[in-house]
């Protein structure tokens, strides 16, 4: 047996050391007597197999300075701000759109007080939390009715369950997306207690190839906007006014799941590819399902809007009941539908809709900002680089931002080292890596934020 583990001391005896006094009172004896235990074991590990006694516990001061890193480290919070400097701007690991200061705000407001979330004040009866947004979607998209759930997929989920349950859904093979963690529309359809009917091909679908498959088992037709990924050369398929006009002609639904919901016009920005709900609406499309916070600007949501007696319909369902949307969301949805209301310019209000359509002058103030800062660092190298931005979150795949990056280099680092450094910042920065170099992409950098990503280079990068 090792010798050296006579050597190792006792969890008792440290605990009642003076050194444990400190730590006890700011993390409670059971939280530093399990670290203690910890890397005692660790220790007796390392001796069993032959290796030479910690640094850490032959020195008393090593020992609970370790400790203090340890404790400190496990109340650490996981969730924190970043600062994207990534070039997508609807970042979906990244929290993906910042709130307006009106829905932070709202949020804050409903937060700390008791609110009117399900209670009438007119006839002192409960009421529904449906009804707080409904007013502000219907007139901003043309619905007569509509329902918020926690998210897109609970949308399209709650949809299905209730319109097509135990009877078939008519979608395009070509329009089978697959969204965030691997979640495929197939799986959601079948998870609805529907049966998926395949039409047309991978490129190519036309709108005979709806009709010929309606039977007296069809609940619905849908199309999914294929926000996340483009088919182009040798493909086809119909424009919602066809598919309208065949679901109208057989008395079924026609459902379209947009992902990315726009309420404004974004081809004046160099974005043409977004269709805007309004027009989904007015093409003839009964039920439309899109998120809250991707190109609306808003926290996480799903909205169904639409018809009223299949909105309705799908209100009265369990599952709209499982998913539906908590208070906080839901006042920083409403504070944000608000900013689209006119005289409000949500262009110039909204942060995701501000950063895609924001000059590229500004972007360059901000890059010549950042470099001048950067210049008097020693041994980092900077230098400002045309980039090429996205819109993120599954929107506009193949549409790029004009941008502008720090180009960012070190003579004792390789990029991946230098991205590590500065995620192990405070705030953490998020770059990322292009032709071997650390892009600093100043489109989805805000002003306000520069201050901050001068100080956290300065001091990762300054000897």
């Amino acid at each position: 047996m090792n010798t050296s583990l006579r050597k190792l001391p006792k969890v008792q005896t440290l605990m009642d050391s003076a050194n444990a006094a400190p730590l006890i009172d700011v993390f409670g004896r059971e939280h530093v007597t399990e670290a203690v235990r910890e890397k005692i074991e660790r220790a007796r590990t390392k001796l069993l197999a032959d290796a030479p006694m910690p640094e850490a516990i032959l020195s008393e001061r090593l020992f609970w300075t370790d400790i203090s890193e340890t404790l400190d480290q496990s109340r650490e919070q996981s969730l924190k701000r970043v600062i994207n400097a990534s070039g997508i701007v609807i970042h979906t690991n990244l929290g993906r759109a910042p709130l307006a200061p009106e829905a932070i705000a709202a949020m804050s407001e409903i937060a700390s007080t008791y609110s009117t979330l399900e209670f009438e004040l007119d006839t002192g009866k409960r009421g529904s939390r449906h009804s707080h947004a409904e007013t502000l979607i219907c007139e901003l998209t043309g619905a007569k009715a509509a329902l918020v759930v926690n998210n897109c997929a609970g949308a399209i989920l709650t949809v299905l369950s209730a319109l097509a349950n135990h009877k078939e859904v008519i979608a395009s093979r070509g329009e089978l997306v697959e969204i965030g963690g691997s979640f495929r529309m197939p799986d959601v359809i079948t998870q609805s207690g529907a049966t998926l009917k395949e039409v047309g091909t991978t490129n190519k679908t036309h709108p005979a190839d709806y009709a010929d498959a309606i039977t007296e088992s069809t609940a619905l037709l849908l199309k999914s906007h294929t926000s996340n990924y483009a088919v182009v050369g040798f493909s086809a398929s119909p424009t919602r006014g066809q598919l309208a006009e065949i679901a109208k002609a057989n008395s079924l639904p026609l459902i379209e799941d947009l992902g990315s919901g726009v309420l404004v016009d974004l081809t004046p920005y160099g974005l043409p590819n977004e269709p805007v709900v309004k027009d989904v609406i007015a093409a003839g499309v009964d039920i439309v399902t899109f998120s809250g916070d991707k190109l609306l600007g808003g926290p996480q949501a799903g909205i169904i809007a639409g018809r009223k007696d299949l909105i309705d319909q799908i209100k009265r369902h369990p599952m709209a009941r499982a998913v539906r949307v908590d208070k906080l969301s839901l006042a920083a949805l409403i504070a944000t539908l608000e900013l689209y209301r006119a005289p409000s310019d949500p262009i110039a209000r909204i942060p995701v809709l501000r950063k895609i359509s924001e000059p590229i002058d500004l972007v360059r103030a901000r890059a010549e900002h950042l470099a001048d800062h950067c210049s008097s660092i020693e041994d980092l190298q900077t230098t400002i680089v045309p980039s090429k931005a996205r819109a993120g979150g599954g929107s506009l795949p193949l549409q790029d931002l004009p941008s502008l990056a720090l180009s960012l280099t070190h003579p004792d680092m390789s990029p991946d080292q230098l991205a590590e450094h500065l995620r192990a910042a405070c705030p953490p920065v998020i770059g990322r890596i292009s032709k071997e170099k650390l892009l600093i992409d100043l489109r989805t950098v805000s002003d306000e934020e520069i201050s901050d990503l001068s100080s956290v280079l300065t001091t990762a990068f300054s000897s």
